[in-house]
Order: C-alpha cells, then sequence, then structure tokens
C-alpha cells in the first residue's frame, strides 16, 4: 500500500512547489518607462537631448526630451541561410524596439503582424548574402536595422525610432 501512495504523494508536493515557486517568482506588473514620474528636464537638458536625437538621426514625435520605451518581441527569430538548396547554417536573433512611452498594448496587439513583416526582411537579408562571412560588421547590420525599421514603421508610424538588435548567432548545419 506505501509503495503505491509515495507516488502520489510525491506528485503532490511537486505540484504544490511548482505553484508556490510559479506565485514568488512571478514578476509583479511591469513598470514602463511611462509610468516612473521623473521631473520635467530644464531647458539646457532638453537642448541638449534636442541636439544629440538630431545627431543620431532620431527625433522624438512627442516634441519635448524624454526616455524611450523598450518593447521586446516575446521570440527569437529563426532565419535559415541556404545555398545551393540546402540549409547551411541557422541564423538566430533577438530584436527589440526603441519607442515612445505608451505604445505597448498597441505593439503587442500587432505584434505577428510586425513579426512576420520582420521575418520577410530577415530572409530577403540571408538571400542576398547578408549572413555570409562577417555577417556581425557594423555596415552589414546597419542596413538590417534600417530595413527592419521601415517594416515598424509601416505598422506603427513614427512612434518607433530604433530596431534593437539584442543578440544574433549563426551555427551551421
Amino acid at each position: 500500500m506505501m509503495k503505491k501512495l509515495l507516488p502520489v504523494l510525491f506528485l503532490i508536493a511537486g505540484l504544490g512547489a511548482g505553484a508556490a515557486a510559479g506565485l514568488f517568482l512571478t514578476p509583479g506588473p511591469a513598470e514602463t518607462v511611462a509610468d516612473a514620474k521623473a521631473p520635467e528636464p530644464h531647458a539646457e537638458e532638453t537642448a541638449k537631448a534636442d541636439k544629440a536625437n538630431k545627431t543620431s538621426g532620431h527625433s522624438e514625435t512627442s516634441g519635448k526630451a524624454g526616455p524611450y520605451e523598450y518593447l521586446k518581441l516575446t521570440k527569437q527569430f529563426v532565419v535559415p541561410v541556404v545555398e545551393e538548396n540546402e540549409i547551411s547554417a541557422l541564423v538566430t536573433m533577438s530584436l527589440s524596439l526603441e519607442t515612445r512611452p505608451g505604445i505597448s498594448e498597441e505593439f503587442y496587439k500587432i505584434e505577428p503582424k510586425l513579426r512576420d513583416g520582420f521575418l520577410q526582411v530577415l530572409f530577403d537579408h540571408a538571400n542576398i548574402g547578408g549572413f555570409d562571412g562577417e555577417f556581425t560588421q557594423s555596415d552589414n547590420l546597419e542596413v538590417l536595422r534600417r530595413s527592419l525599421l521601415e517594416v515598424a514603421r509601416k505598422d506603427l508610424g513614427d512612434d518607433v525610432s530604433r530596431v534593437l538588435i539584442m543578440s544574433v548567432s549563426r551555427q551551421g548545419t
């Protein structure tokens, strides 16, 4: 009888421990940059931020200097690299968007459409040899970032200021 009862007790104990760990380790409500209440920047700081935005080629749509919100796409992108009709490597990438604060709800609503557009850009980049050789060279990645930004702005407008490549790796098959 004890041999039959012991696995059931372990199962119940494991479920209880897993549920408790899930409750304790689950992060609380995410506080976005927009939720943090920061004092208004002084005129001098605003001028510096505007100058920095102009020199970096990025502009704020709100007209005032302020923090950005960073939105991470939920899953990595996996892109096959095809040579001579065979998959020769797989490239995995993690992407995030630098946006104006407060568009996260809109972003997550259209994330599937955004992922589809990004995948098409990544496939095209792979097909022209963008992931061959020294694919992490800054000029090569900048071309990719610009193409991804065009897709993001098509779906989210000028609320997106940059596409950030958080990680990229290539593994031969």
